[in-house]
């Protein structure tokens, strides 16, 4: 078909293709232009919000010394609280949660940014939940702790800096909070959460995070919590383990190898709680760690458990860094069937005596890997067989160790070297704990 471009019909075509051509670029032109005004609105009006306090803060005190750090904290806190009647525009929220929004969907991020969620407890782990429920988009927080920041809690806070030492830890996460989003609802608690009145702290929270690290007002909470079907996740502990592959979810019913989990299952046991309590742990057995060390002058003047500020409040931390449920790795059933199969026959032949425990063999203890460098990960699996005689092997090295040590008579150490033998030694002791925790 030929176009006939002087036609008066094809000329208002293309003078109308034209139009809305040249309104599309007006319109996105315009909205850019918008997008960018706003944030220039907003960097402004932060820029307002420091200078008024250095035109109408304190006339009547002496000011500090520039050099104090804690002048550019009181400015931020400052800055953030004047400009909480800002009207941050929704435009820009929606753009800082973007990509939340293309993860969790639209009714997905709706029900987030509706939720408010109670953080009791904001040491190292507390505090990195706050921020990331706040950078995952949830609008209303309160955060429950009392106690104050210390040089040692430096090194995982997630939002304390020199400056904030000797000050509550709940003021340190707000600030922070402030400056990455204006629009949230912060309500910093500097109290310690009790059951007597339990119900003020917790009032409007669709959940709350246990990040306590006292047992005694841990199984409180949880079971305040479970009586008045409030949505709790609480966290065990992590003291002396550092593997973080190991970190598992489950129901409190489930944990195993964590001490915390084990003496909070069990409280919560008595109190008729045998489940119903999503956790975070660790798979991860606990190394042969001891409580950092207090003074002698210290266990001069008494009985040390009445050093703490409150009650069974811990004085002494350490270090922060059985029947068996395999993890569910899809496919590992049927290698784990293949591991026994293959362990029935070898051991059918040597001794006639097997064990029924391949999956916290090969995935827990050995860690789904031959114990032989360069550790490869096995396709298959004269004392009784038991966890901790026995090791980890690829199927051609399990052919050798039979062939040189049973039938030839060799030692595994003159087989496999010293270093082989020594990472067997390791995972020896680790049955021994993991035999003490399991339960």
């Amino acid at each position: 078909m030929n176009l006939d471009i002087s036609s008066h019909r094809v000329q208002l075509a293309l003078a109308a293709l034209g139009a809305s051509v040249a309104t599309a670029g007006l319109l996105t032109a315009y909205q850019q232009h918008s997008r960018h005004q706003k944030r220039r609105d907003l960097e402004q009006e932060i820029k307002r919000s420091l200078k008024s306090q250095d035109a109408a803060s304190r006339p009547d005190r002496v000011p500090r010394q520039p050099a104090d750090p804690r002048d550019g904290v009181a400015e931020i806190m400052l800055a953030a609280r004047q400009s909480e009647d800002y009207e941050y525009d929704e435009e820009l929220i929606r753009e800082q949660l973007a990509r939340n929004y293309a993860f969790f969907g639209e009714e997905g991020m709706t029900r987030i940014r509706k939720g408010s969620v109670v953080v009791v407890g904001c040491g190292g782990v507390g505090s990195w939940a706050a921020i990331m429920l706040v950078r995952s988009g949830v609008s209303k927080i309160r955060l429950v702790d009392f106690d104050q920041v210390t040089l040692s809690s430096l090194n995982r806070h997630a939002t304390a800096v020199l400056a904030d030492v000797g000050t509550p830890k709940v003021r340190s996460i707000e600030r922070v909070i402030k400056q990455i989003a204006r629009w949230v609802q912060v309500d910093a608690r500097v109290d310690i959460w009790r059951k007597e009145q339990g119900g003020d702290l917790l009032e409007g929270a669709d959940w709350v995070i246990d990040a306590i690290d006292n047992i005694s007002t841990k199984v409180d909470l949880l079971k305040y919590c479970h009586d008045h079907r409030i949505k709790v996740f609480s966290s065990m502990g992590a003291g002396a383990k550092c593997d973080p592959s190991r970190i598992q979810i489950a129901d409190i019913s489930h944990t195993m190898y964590d001490p915390l989990a084990r003496a909070v299952r069990q409280r919560l046991r008595v109190q008729g709680i045998p489940s119903g309590i999503p956790v975070v742990y660790s798979t991860e057995v606990p190394g042969d760690v001891k409580l950092l060390p207090l003074p002698d002058e210290e266990f001069q003047k008494g009985d040390v458990k009445e050093l703490g500020v409150f009650d069974d409040f811990r004085v002494r931390i350490l270090p922060v860094l059985a029947d068996h449920e395999s993890l569910p790795i899809k496919g590992r059933r049927k290698l784990h069937d293949r591991l026994y199969r293959d362990l029935l026959h070898r051991e059918q032949k040597i001794t006639g005596q097997v064990i029924n425990a391949c999956g916290m063999l090969f995935d827990d203890i050995h860690r789904g890997r031959s114990v032989v460098p360069p550790h490869a990960v096995p396709s298959r699996p004269a004392l009784p067989l038991a966890l901790g005689n026995c090791v980890a092997l690829e199927d051609k090295d399990a052919d050798r160790h039979a062939k040189e040590c049973f039938e030839d008579g060799r030692r595994p150490e003159e087989v496999w070297g010293e270093e082989c033998a020594r990472v067997v030694e390791r995972r020896k002791d680790e049955v021994r704990r993991a035999e003490e925790w399991v339960l």
